[in-house]
């Protein structure tokens, strides 16, 4: 019965069709026009905002260059990750929304898949690299007394690698990019897992490598960051004034980068819920109107982090011109 069990599931497998080879129009539009021209515009505002703010923390980090510290360089990676999110792979989805399928083909389809995957993949190693630095700035006084920029443009060189590497493992045969099931879009193909054992190892790796170990990393690095402050709050207390004010700018910094990545996984964790249920659960149990909420979703992320750059900045600038006038007023007195 058990040999006859697991010919049955080799033979579904062998026989499982993906959602895009089972019609000849892979890329018409399986929403209604209405639906479409809905997501268009969400995305087109979506996009306009991303590039406009993105593009602002370049031009003015490019100002000053030269005295970016290292945590600020890889803030500035951070926005050229999600600038090329929304300057390559935007335009390709909101003129297919538009036009009510697939404009591109399949040579279209999977330059986009690459480059979301791509620049997806390097956005979250970025912040993995982030919270790693806080970690080790925060529960390791020590680290912040040798790290440099050159180690900051090390770290860099490393996360365009993995994103590299992790992007382009599909185009080497053992996966592949194809249209979401919606039709206007195209992603990494999850529906792999349906079709072989080979499949289901690429979907499993991807998974682990390009989001759950990263999401653990970060996860593991702000409770330690968490439970180190609740400790030592009062140890900085008896410092002087300029020991509490460092610290209090490192917890600054710290609470950006936790707002950081609790909207980019806010912003992802759907679409990563969506895209397994559809590798390992049933064929086409998830209705392609559902499939499309979290795929917007995940296209938002791009436009969080400039708008909470310029939240904390703005906190950070009344901080310093009340520390401004506290050290005047302290020396009129004196």
């Amino acid at each position: 019965m058990s040999g006859m069990a697991s010919e049955h599931n080799n033979s579904s497998q062998e026989e499982y069709i993906p959602h895009y080879l089972q019609k000849e129009d892979p890329f018409a539009s399986k929403l209604s026009r209405e639906a479409d021209i809905i997501a268009g515009f969400y995305l087109t505002i979506i996009g306009i905002l991303s590039t406009l703010g993105n593009g602002y923390v370049i031009f003015m980090s490019s100002k000053r260059k030269k005295k970016l510290r290292p945590a600020e360089i890889m803030t500035v990676n951070l926005a050229v990750c999600d600038l090329g999110i929304s300057v390559v792979g935007k335009p390709f989805s909101i003129i297919s929304f538009f036009s009510h399928r697939w404009m591109f083909g399949w040579i279209g389809c999977r330059w986009y898949g690459w480059a979301g995957f791509f620049f997806g993949c390097g956005s979250l190693i970025t912040m993995t690299a982030v919270s790693l630095d806080r970690y080790l700035k925060i529960c390791h006084l020590s680290y912040g007394t040798w790290l440099k920029r050159h180690h900051a443009f090390i770290c860099l060189a490393i996360i365009w690698a993995y994103a590299t590497f992790w992007a382009t493992v599909p185009f080497a045969g053992v996966g592949s990019y194809a249209p979401e099931p919606f039709g206007t879009s195209c992603t990494l193909d999850w529906w792999l897992a349906q079709a072989s054992v080979a499949g289901q190892a690429f979907v499993l790796s991807i998974l682990f490598f390009c989001l759950l170990f990263p999401t653990a990393v970060i996860v593991f690095s702000y409770v330690k960051i968490i439970l180190k402050v609740k400790s030592s709050t009062k140890e900085v207390a008896h410092y002087d004034t300029r020991i509490q004010n460092s610290h209090i700018l490192e917890m600054k910094l710290t609470k950006v980068a936790m707002l950081i990545c609790a909207g980019f996984l806010i912003a992802w964790i759907p679409y990563a819920v969506v895209s397994v249920w559809s590798a390992f659960g049933r064929p086409d149990s998830v209705p392609i109107q559902f499939s499309v909420i979290p795929t917007l979703l995940a296209k938002s992320a791009a436009m969080y982090n400039p708008i909470i750059y310029q939240v904390i900045d703005c906190k950070l600038a009344c901080c310093r011109s009340g520390g401004l006038k506290a050290k005047s007023s302290l020396k009129k007195s004196r």
